[in-house]
């Protein structure tokens, strides 16, 4: 197959639509559903990102893509009990690596990844797509289908779920092109190996930066790779836990992605996992009742006659102090930026979402003033020399 009509482009007045290629055949199978230009943006940034994430760690890896940005990436170390009951997959009773990895990565930011292509690095399992089955997705693609799992993915909206498969052993031409205004770009693809040799030169007092801060470092810069600048990474224990995409602004940026680690911490508290939901609300008004719940607009579900359609028992306020008491306990987070910190000001916000580990290119005028408020705070921060903007 060199080509794949589509129903529309970006919008629905866009059209004709179709992706094709220039020489030999498409990579691809689409075994269920009928994916459109927007799927096929997130499905081949992300399975990119999966497939570094695969060869860094040796671990499967997942993510969670949401208009051509990863909303979540992570790799598939096992879920503690905590982990577990906020990403609801407490009633699992056995979840295989790849299923982690992806309940990881639709778990770190659920209100973005609410209707998210997914990407995942090996072959879809019984187990993960079990996970998928229950979430509001658009598609997924992957190197490959068990025949149950396939056959699971294919109930999900009556048959027209999104599954492609992608052949693993693709590789692309090394020159990209690019069309915009009837103008053709042309660059070399970006084929950066993200490995520890890039997290060499430390240039901050504290030098030492464990292996797990490492991997949690490659997560991070490897999602910068494939999300739209300006972008930055929070990460810890495997994944993603705050990404911010596509902002003008670095200190807007670290401020977004910041609040969303801040999110994924304040969910793991005992305010928030005390909650006691009625039974008839589902996992994605859950979702949106505690993001309310945890930010400054919590009365809109504390309200009278309101919280009663939501809560059994109606919870007492997260006060702004609780909240930042239980966020000092936040720690040893890492944190990718795509491109230098041109001033302090976002490791000081760095500093309050618990950052301690940092990978960023370096080369600003005022890199010693970055440097010195990284020492201020004993963070050990690293000077890649590359950066990693995605247009």
């Amino acid at each position: 197959m060199k080509e794949l009509e589509l129903k529309y482009g970006c919008n629905p007045n866009q059209k004709p639509s179709k992706i094709y290629m220039n020489e030999g055949e498409l990579p691809i199978k689409v075994l269920c559903g009928k994916p459109g230009y927007i799927n096929f943006l997130d499905a081949f940034n992300g399975w990119q990102l999966v497939k570094e994430l695969k060869k860094a760690t040796g671990l499967p890896a997942a993510t969670s893509f949401k208009h051509v940005s990863p909303a979540g990436a992570a790799v598939g170390l096992p879920l503690d009990e905590t982990l577990a009951k906020i990403y609801w997959v407490d009633d699992v009773e056995e979840l295989s690596p790849l299923a982690c990895a992806y309940a990881r990565a639709r778990g770190a930011d659920r209100m973005s990844s609410f209707g998210d292509f997914i990407s995942l690095s090996d072959v879809c399992d019984v187990s993960t797509a079990k996970l998928i089955k229950r979430e509001v997705s658009d598609g997924v693609i992957a190197p490959g289908y068990e025949p149950e799992a396939l056959e699971i993915l294919k109930q999900k909206k009556k048959g027209n779920y999104a599954v492609i498969e992608i052949d693993p052993d693709y590789e692309p031409n090394p020159i990209e092109h690019k069309e915009v205004f009837g103008i053709t770009f042309e660059q070399g693809r970006n084929e950066l190996v993200i490995d520890d040799e890039l997290l060499a030169n430390v240039v901050t007092d504290n030098k030492e930066i464990p292996k797990e801060a490492k991997i949690d470092l490659a997560i991070a810069l490897i999602t910068l790779k494939y999300t739209q600048s300006n972008s930055v990474c929070y990460a810890k224990g495997g994944q993603a836990i705050g990404i911010g995409a596509g902002q003008q602004s670095r200190i807007h940026c670290t401020r977004l992605a910041g609040q969303k680690a801040d999110n994924w911490w304040l969910r793991q508290s005992p305010k928030v996992l005390g909650l006691q939901f009625v039974d008839s609300i589902g996992r994605a008004d859950r979702d949106n009742s505690i993001d309310l719940y945890i930010g400054d607009e919590y009365m809109d579900v504390l309200a009278e006659g309101t919280w009663q359609n939501i809560f059994k028992v109606k919870p007492e306020v997260f006060t702004r102090e609780e909240k930042r008491a239980w966020l000092d306990k936040m720690t040893d987070v890492s944190l990718g930026s795509d491109a230098f910190f041109p001033f302090g000001d976002n490791i000081e916000r760095a500093h309050k979402s618990g950052v301690k580990y940092i990978a960023q290119p370096g080369g600003s005028v005022r890199d010693d003033n970055v440097i010195s408020t990284c020492n201020k705070y004993n963070m050990a921060m690293a000077f890649t020399g590359i950066r990693l903007f995605h247009h």
